[in-house]
């Protein structure tokens, strides 16, 4: 009864494997599926880092540009106080009694906090005067004759215009230059 194939300190190692044709054919499907798996590792992490950094530049955009909607409304308030204050020339102000002139005080004081409040958000007036002409940031209304400014260039204010961040909230309405007057030809013909 002394069987030593069923006793297993009498096992006998197992010859090492012949290669056989399968084994470099394994091997090269092996080899072309890690590199495989590690091109779409390396994708998959590049994306990853690509949706990172989007996230992040999105993120930095809401907290910038999220106010927009708002920043426009308020900007109404701000032009209001303006052209309020703007309807009493100075020789009104002057004649005003006191109460009247701690009125506009109070309605100036309170028009700069606002402006004020509206550039620590990020909010900033465009202060285009004598500024080459920019579609990007001013919307003409009109031409004008002005000697003193080039043409093309602009000569007068008729709305504010502001920027968040570097994006126009509201284009500055203006009027452009055409520079001085055209001489006209009977007045050249004098000069003769």
């Amino acid at each position: 009864m002394s069987d030593t194939s069923e006793h297993p300190d009498s096992i006998q190692p197992a010859e090492p494997a012949q290669p056989t044709a399968a084994a470099p054919k394994a091997s090269t499907s092996l080899d072309r599926e890690l590199a495989d798996t590690k091109d779409r590792l390396l994708r998959t992490l590049a994306d990853m880092e690509n949706l990172r950094k989007r996230t992040e530049r999105e993120v930095a955009d809401a907290r910038l540009y999220g106010i927009s909607a708002f920043a426009r409304d308020v900007l109404t308030v701000a032009d209001s106080m303006h052209l309020a204050l703007e309807a009493l020339d100075t020789e009104l102000r002057e004649k005003a009694d006191s109460s009247v002139k701690t009125l506009l005080d109070g309605v100036e004081i309170t028009e700069r906090a606002l402006l004020n409040a509206l550039e620590k958000n990020g909010v900033k007036r465009i202060e285009p005067i004598g500024q080459k002409f920019d579609p990007n940031k001013h919307q003409a209304m009109y031409e004008a004759e002005n000697p003193s400014v080039p043409a093309g260039h602009i000569a007068q204010v008729v709305q504010a215009g502001y920027l968040i961040g570097d994006r126009v909230l509201r284009p500055a309405l203006v009027a452009v230059s055409k520079g001085a007057p055209k001489a006209s030809a009977n007045d050249n013909s004098g000069d003769e």
